[in-house]
């Protein structure tokens, strides 16, 4: 799978933001929010091709957590991903 091209993280009220670049009268009434660990895998897997496994190793490179508690946290972030279609 690949992250959507065309959208981009922003800052806006200190919040991290995904938005679609290039659109303008958008619906933002579906603002997809991120926190710092979902900024981090945006930016590590933006423009390629990954797996669940992609993202379970940059956890595990980035923070101090097991295989298991990191398998398990991108396979919902990865679910997170295709419910709101930023995923191909």
């Amino acid at each position: 799978m690949k992250l959507k091209e065309g959208y981009k993280i922003r800052e806006i009220a200190g919040e991290h933001v995904i938005i679609k670049q290039g659109r303008f009268g958008a619906d933002l009434t579906r603002v997809i929010a991120l926190n710092a660990t979902s900024v981090l895998l945006w930016e590590q897997l933006q423009g390629r091709e990954f797996e669940v496994e992609d993202v379970a190793k940059v956890l595990t490179d980035n923070y101090e957590v097991s295989e298991d508690v990191a398998a398990a946290d991108a396979t919902a972030w990865v679910r997170k991903l295709q419910e709101c279609e930023l995923v191909e």
